[in-house]
C-alpha cells in the first residue's frame, strides 16, 4: 500500500473521530438540562465528599510510579510489531515458498507477500553464494528438482532465518535495556512506596 494512501486514511479517521466529537459535545450542550444548585456545584471526588482545600500537593512518588508503568507496562506494546516480524521471517524460511520457471527463479505468492508486508516493494529471490559442501548436498538430494531451484529454495530459507535471528536479538537488546533500567529504580528505592515513607518519617524524627 502507497504511504500517501495510507496516511491518507489516518488522516480519514483522525478527521472522523474529531467530528464525531464534536458532534457530541454539541449536542450534549443543546439537550442537556441547566439546573444549577449547591449540591452539583460542590467538587466531586468518586462519590464521597470533598475533605479540605483541592490545591493538595502530591507525593512525588505518585508521578514516579505513573512514569513506570509507562516505561516498564506499555512498552509491552512493541512486542506486537516485532512478534509480526519475527512470525512473517519463521514462515519465510520455509522452502515450499519458493516457485522456478524455466527462466529463473520466481517467488511463490506467499513468499512474495510475506516479504512485501515486511516493507519490500519488489520482493525477489535473495543471492547467497553456497559453500562447497552446500552445492554438493544440493547436487545431491535435489531430485527431480533443477539445482537452480534448490538453490533458490535454500536461499530464501536462509534469508528467512537471519531476519529471524535479527529480531530474536533486537527483542534480547530490547530486554537488557529495559532489565538495566528496572535495576536501577528497584536500587533507588523508587518501587518501595510504603518503606521509602516509612524511612522519611525515621529518619526525620
Amino acid at each position: 500500500m502507497h504511504p500517501v494512501l495510507i496516511a491518507g486514511y489516518v488522516a480519514l479517521f483522525v478527521a472522523v473521530g474529531g467530528a464525531f466529537l464534536c458532534v457530541s459535545m454539541l449536542v450534549g450542550w443543546l439537550v442537556r438540562p441547566r439546573m444549577p444548585n449547591a449540591e452539583k456545584l460542590e467538587v466531586y471526588e468518586c462519590g464521597e465528599p470533598a475533605i479540605g482545600s483541592s490545591f493538595v500537593q502530591f507525593d512525588l512518588r505518585f508521578y514516579v510510579v505513573a512514569l513506570l508503568f509507562i516505561i516498564f507496562d506499555v512498552e509491552v506494546a512493541l512486542f506486537f510489531p516485532w512478534a509480526t516480524v519475527f512470525g512473517k521471517a519463521v514462515q519465510l524460511s520455509d522452502p515450499s515458498f519458493v516457485t522456478v520457471q524455466a527462466d529463473g527463479v520466481l517467488l511463490a505468492p506467499a513468499a512474495n507477500g510475506l516479504l512485501r508486508e515486511m516493507g519490500l516493494n519488489q520482493p525477489e529471490v535473495p543471492f547467497f553464494t553456497p559453500t562447497l559442501a552446500e552445492s554438493r548436498s544440493f547436487e545431491a538430494t535435489r531430485g527431480d528438482r533443477s539445482l537452480k531451484q534448490v538453490e533458490g529454495e535454500w536461499a530464501v530459507s536462509r534469508a528467512g532465518v537471519l531476519v529471524a535471528r535479527t529480531a530474536v536479538c533486537d527483542m534480547l537488546a530490547f530486554f537488557a535495556v529495559l532489565l538495566v533500567g528496572f535495576a536501577y529504580v528497584w536500587n533507588r528505592g523508587d518501587l518501595d512506596w510504603v518503606r521509602a515513607v516509612s524511612a522519611e518519617r525515621s529518619n526525620s524524627s
